[in-house]
């Protein structure tokens, strides 16, 4: 099943429940934390037991930034180790950029509903927390001019961080990955070996213009939803006057064929760690390896989205027995080990190392 109807947490939990149901595996593109979190929770263990395969994000959300992030952590050969590694988005036209109204409408939403998220949270075991070399990273300014890159940038509040950090869980939890339901002692090995040369390390997102002034589309539709997306009346407004309140970033009408075929991404990641974890125990110590690599496509909504949903399913379909025999789970510890960045780069999704270089002391 390919669900592609959202917001998800208006209309995704029938779907997925008839799905454990009947024992029917479930792909989506869901780019709502709250909805993912609470069907895991819901419905992980009864998934398990009938043999479906439920995995959120199979869209732009989140596997760009999953399958990105693990990119660059096999960047890291031993003894290097990440710190953290930043994603930092851009979206590129020659014509103007509009996104998708239910994209929309689901980060409205999102907000409504993030008292019920942090509340879902506090009521489930603390997962497990994996081992990062060094310091946390310090919170960094609201805007901030990555020099590298020639891009003025902000904290994007999307699913990604979330996702991968429920990825990085489950490894935690299963360091050799999940266990295939009839799986062959080739992809034993080749699922082992892989999730060996992945380096956990902290992760964001961020958004990303050329210019300062470029930054404030984001700004106020950040303000505009954080402001009124928490009373009815205000999501209302919000809901009705989409472009309003984005400066045109999103309307009820979407992109046209032109804007959608005009349209590309791409998205930096860049790690900071050591060129030995060792270094990370000494007292100070700053990271002194910096690795920057890009996954860059075609338009997220309606071009990305699809690719990465389909070659999802295709791997479903043509390896069940290779994936785990089912459960509740992120995309990135289901499809890692697979050979989904392949399969991107044949339809359009480039994975590219930019530079490796140290950092000064």
């Amino acid at each position: 099943m390919l669900n592609c109807v959202g917001p998800f947490r208006l209309y995704g939990e029938p779907v997925v429940a008839a799905c454990v149901e009947a024992g029917t595996d479930y792909l989506d593109i869901s780019g709502e934390p709250e909805f993912m979190e609470r069907m895991e929770a819901a419905y992980h263990e009864r998934a398990a037991e009938a043999g479906s395969l439920v995995v959120s994000a199979c869209g732009f959300d989140s596997v760009p930034a999953e399958m990105g992030a693990m990119f660059n952590s096999r960047q890291w050969v031993s003894p290097a180790a990440p710190n953290r590694i930043e994603a930092y988005l851009r979206l590129e036209s020659e014509k103007r950029i509009v996104g998708n109204f239910g994209t929309y409408e689901s980060a409205v939403l999102g907000v409504a509903n993030a008292g019920k998220l942090q509340e879902l949270r506090r009521s489930r075991p603390r997962r497990a927390r994996p081992v990062i070399p060094g310091p946390p990273p310090p919170k960094g300014p609201l805007i901030e001019q990555q020099k590298e890159l020639g891009l003025w940038s902000l904290k994007l509040p999307s699913a990604d961080a979330v996702v991968v950090r429920r990825t990085l869980a489950a490894l935690t939890e299963n360091p050799g990955g999940l266990q295939g339901c009839e799986e062959g002692e080739e992809q034993i090995e080749k699922r082992k070996r892989f999730w060996s040369a992945v380096k956990p390390a902290h992760f964001g997102v961020k958004i990303c213009s050329r210019s300062l002034l470029g930054t404030l589309p984001f700004i106020f539709t950040g303000i505009f939803i954080g402001l009124l997306g928490s009373i009815a009346f205000g999501r209302s407004l919000l809901l009705k006057f989409p472009a309003l309140f984005t400066l045109g970033a999103f309307s009820k009408t979407g992109p046209t064929e032109e804007e959608v075929s005009s349209a590309t991404f791409k998205m930096w990641f860049v790690g900071h760690g050591y060129s030995d974890a060792s270094l990370a125990s000494q007292s100070r110590r700053k990271p002194d390896t910096e690795i920057i690599t890009r996954v860059s496509g075609p338009e997220i909504g309606y071009l990305t989205t699809p690719i990465v949903l389909l070659q999802c399913a295709l791997i479903v379909l043509g390896q069940r027995g290779s994936l785990p025999k089912g459960g509740v789970y992120p995309p990135g510890i289901v499809f890692g080990p697979f050979d989904l960045q392949e399969r991107l780069q044949e339809n359009g999704i480039s994975f590219d190392v930019i530079s490796k270089k140290a950092l000064p002391a």
